[in-house]
């Protein structure tokens, strides 16, 4: 790095190199406050990347990126049944093994907020095997003293990493674990279960509510969480038509909207939440090709994705208030069905996985812009940092401020 120069002009100092900018805020922010500028990616063209050098050993059915983008997981159907990249730039590196592997077909995978903490739901006792990170290592802890009851098709977390549930093909169809330490320990069932077996599961951001989407009506069962008590709210008064097996479920960010991706047409059913109603939004005027698979939103609620059974395999939608439209598909898109579907948090990587080789298929949204975010001075804290600096004015979320961009 070189020697920085600074002077000082009419009482206030200068930094040699330094560049004033115009930019938009991630947050509030206050003048002074240091920031780091990151670029801005929108998934309206998705480009595919090149395959890893190593590709997942069978069909792929579930993919997820720890938060922080580094890492991403496929969950898959051939030993080793977990393949965990690491992405340096646009590459992604398959690490080593676990020294113990899941102990049979990889149905879903999920990372805890922090990126300590790997599940994956699985066919084969113990059905949910949970990994800790430490660097590119992830070591299997120790089973939960009481397991999931059959073949695992789901798992998540919650945001603070506190929750961990599971669904699964016989009752209770979902288990429920909190976590202290290291240990995973089972919560008493909720004293009304989803209908069927369970085939996805998906936290709120604030963690205040859990969806399970499963088999038999209705399709989507919804919990609400206080304390350790997760309590069925009533039924949405609109569910999906006939007998439209839940396959997935995911909620915005905001925790404003619900979705839901089933076997028949529609294939997604979109609900927007107040208070503890969901109430069932508008098809989109264009639907996915085939039954949904897997679903998923941007972090940012603007994008929401559908895996599904049919060319193109993979739907992506731009919502603009209440309205989910469309986008042109990809010019290169996933050879086959579409099992899984994952944004990385800052929006640049969606992962589609799917039934044939390459069994996962990456993409990368467009440069658009830059933006700042207050920063806690760790480089770690956000991926493609594009420079550092501090605010020159004060600012809030979406408006556009001068910035001193130091480095970058």
């Amino acid at each position: 790095m070189g020697e920085a120069i600074i002077t000082r002009r009419g009482g206030s100092l200068k930094i040699s190199g330094q560049t004033e900018i115009a930019t938009t805020f991630g947050g509030t922010i206050s003048r002074n406050d240091a920031v780091y500028i990151n670029n801005i990616y929108v998934q309206d063209t998705s480009t595919k990347l090149t395959n890893p050098s190593t590709l997942p050993a069978g069909v792929a059915y579930g993919v997820a990126f720890s938060t922080d983008g580094v890492y991403m997981s496929i969950a898959h159907s051939t030993s080793p049944f977990i393949t965990i990249y690491k992405r340096s730039g646009d590459i992604f590196t398959k690490l080593a093994d676990p020294s113990v592997l899941p102990a049979g077909t990889g149905k879903s995978v999920a990372f805890s907020t922090d990126g300590v903490y790997m599940s994956i739901a699985h066919s084969t006792s113990p059905f949910i095997t949970i990994y800790k990170r430490s660097g590119d290592v992830f070591t299997k802890l120790a089973n939960p003293s009481v397991l999931p009851t059959s073949t695992s098709y789901g798992v998540a977390f919650s945001t603070d990493g506190v929750y961990m549930s599971v669904v699964n093909s016989s009752a209770p169809f979902v288990t429920i674990y909190k976590r202290s330490g290291d240990v995973f320990t089972k919560l008493a069932n909720p004293s009304v279960l989803p209908a069927g077996d369970g085939l996805g599961v998906a936290f709120s951001t604030d963690g205040v509510y859990m969806s399970v989407a499963h088999v038999t009506t209705p399709f989507v069962t919804i919990y609400k969480r206080s304390g350790d008590v997760f309590t069925k709210l009533a039924d949405p008064s609109v569910l999906p038509a006939g007998f439209a097996h839940g396959r997935g479920v995911a909620f915005s960010d905001d925790g404003t909207y619900m979705s839901l991706a089933h076997d028949l047409s529609p294939f997604v059913t979109i609900y927007k939440r107040s208070g503890d109603t969901f109430t069932k939004l508008a098809n989109p005027s264009v639907l996915p090709a085939g039954g949904g698979k897997s679903i998923t939103f941007s972090a940012d609620g603007v994008y929401m994705s559908v895996a599904h059974n049919t060319t193109p395999s993979v739907t992506i939608y731009k919502r603009s208030g209440d309205t989910f439209t469309k986008l042109a598909n990809p010019s290169i898109v996933p050879p086959t069905q579409g099992n899984g579907v994952a944004f990385s948090t800052d929006g640049v990587y969606m992962s589609v996985a799917h039934w044939k080789s390459p069994y996962v298929t990456i993409y990368k949204g467009e440069l658009t812009g830059q933006k700042a975010n207050k920063s806690n001075n760790l480089l770690a804290e956000a991926s493609d940092i594009a420079g550092y600096g501090y605010a020159k004015e004060n600012g809030v979320l979406g408006e556009t401020k001068k910035v001193i961009k130091l480095w970058g």
